[in-house]
This record gives C-alpha cells, structure tokens and sequence, in this order.
C-alpha cells in the first residue's frame, strides 16, 4: 500500500503581514478557517502560528489555546503541527550592542515552548539555525536547544527539526548520536531564506544528501521558490509543504485567496507528477503518531 507524499500546510507565519495580502488570516478564528479549508483540501499536516489583531506575531499562549479548540472542533484527525520559532530573536542596541534593541523577543527555553506543554500536539517545530535573519540574527544555541528538546520529549510531542543551513544538519546529526535526539528524525529543509540554504534543485540534493538516512523530510522554498521547490522536494523523495507563510501570491501577477487555493494547486502537483497525496489518517500511520 502506498504511503502517500503528505502535504502540510503553513497557514499564517509571522513575518508576512495583511498588508502583503489582505486574505492572510490573523485572528483564531481566521486562522483556524483557514486552516480547516486547507485540510478539507488536501493538508495532512497544520502549521500553526498565530498573530495579535493587527496582525503582529503573537506567542501568547490564549491566541494558540483557542486556535487549537476552533480546529479540533471540527476536526480531530488532522495533524497539528504548532511553531516554537518566535522567541528567538536579537537585536543588538545602537549604542551598546550587548543591550538588545527593540525588536528583540529572544525569551527563555521555558517560555518558548510553554503552548507545547500546554497544548501537546502532534508535532512542533524545533529550529537548528544560528543565522542572520533580515537585520537581526535569530539565535538556538545547542544547550538551548538541548534544553528544548527535552521539554518537547517530556511533553510527548513530536519535534519537526527546521534546517536553514548545512551546520544545522550537522547539529541534528550530532545530538542524534548523543541522544538528544530521538529518531527517525522528522525534519524540514527551510530553502529560499537570504543568508540561508538557496532555492536551487542543487541545494536540496544536496541538503538531503546530507540528512540521516532514515530522516523523514520536507522540502518547501518560500516566495516565488515555493511551487519550484515543492516540486523538487517531491522529485528528490520528500514531501511538501505550501501555504500563506511560504507564499502570498500564486503569480506575479496574482494574489493568493486563500490557503485552501495553494493545497489544492500542490495536490494536482503531486498528482500530476504520478504522486498519491496522503490523508491525514495514512500521514498518522506513517509517522507514527496517536491521536
């Protein structure tokens, strides 16, 4: 029986705003909407962050409270996979740069994944980059990451490991053999971010080459790399990933209306390219996941 490529969707992020595109949800409510048209369409898997109501990235712990009970009232087998990315980053200050500056949100382990013990979903992301990101640098050094890991575990989540960079995969590799890690590692290979792994069929041959080889992968670009690279991750035996975080527009031309509008593009993808897209039941399965 054939496993299926699993589709997830990235329905909201937080680095794009409504004033990229007015369609991109930002309450609970819109969030979840769309989220739930996404899974009706095709997505196995959720990504989830949420947003305050202007639209601003939001790490509290009610927007995602009430998110988790507006999808999982609709819908309980669909698998949740919640964000730890916020809380990472540094600013240095102008006049003294071991003071950070305002857009800094760097937090502790603890708050960073407090919604993780609080809400136990499927899977959450765990990010492995060190890197510049737009002007600030976003920071997850390994005992932090140590640190993370092992509330995640406690908590019985599954932890999605998020790779921008070749080092990350050589930090993922490192922690599994000391077993920080537990495997098969589930990862995601983040390409088209500037300062990280480029959008090229070149740079994700090369980063699988690099992964465990019984890493369970995704590989996703974001902006016009999004449909190029999610092609390519399924060419080179991965899965996908789509979704309002990645891409705002379906052209450059045209905006994207919805979320449920890029899943159903990249099931005809799959489709098209001899795939058999995975329900969220057979995703379960597969990865090994209870409800």
């Amino acid at each position: 029986m054939e496993k299926g490529t699993i589709i997830t969707c990235a329905v909201t992020g937080s680095l794009t705003g409504p004033e990229d595109n007015p369609a991109l949800p930002v309450t609970p409510e819109e969030i979840a909407n769309s989220a739930l048209e996404a899974a009706q369409a095709g997505a196995a898997i959720l990504h989830l962050h949420v947003r305050h109501p202007d639209g601003r990235p939001s790490m509290e712990l009610d927007h995602y409270r009430e998110l988790v009970r507006l999808i999982r009232s609709k819908n309980s087998e669909v698998i949740l996979n919640i964000t730890t990315g916020p809380g990472g980053r540094f600013q240095p200050g102008d006049e003294d740069p071991k003071i950070a500056g305002p857009r800094t949100n760097f937090v502790t382990v603890e708050r960073r994944v407090q919604h993780i013990v609080d809400l136990r979903p499927d899977i959450c992301t765990l990010d492995l980059n060190t890197m510049t990101f737009g002007s600030e640098v976003v920071i997850n050094t390994p005992p932090y990451v140590k640190r993370m890991a092992e509330i995640i575990y406690d908590a019985g989540v599954r932890p999605e490991f998020e790779l921008f960079d070749s080092g990350d995969i050589n930090l993922l590799r490192d922690f599994l053999k000391s077993g920080v890690f537990q495997g098969p590692a589930l990862c995601s290979l983040v390409l088209g971010v500037k300062y990280g792994f480029a959008a090229t069929p070149d740079t994700m041959l090369f980063a699988r080459s690099m992964l465990p080889p019984d890493a369970i992968w995704t590989g996703f670009g974001i902006g016009r790399s999004a449909f190029p690279m999610l092609a390519q991750s399924f060419v080179l035996g991965g899965h996908v990933r789509i979704g309002m975080e990645d891409t705002v527009r379906m052209s450059k031309t045209e905006l994207v209306k919805s979320n449920a509008e890029l899943v159903e593009k990249a099931s005809r993808l799959v489709s098209l390219l001899g795939g058999v897209v995975a329900t969220a039941g057979s995703a379960r399965k597969s990865l090994g996941l209870t409800h």
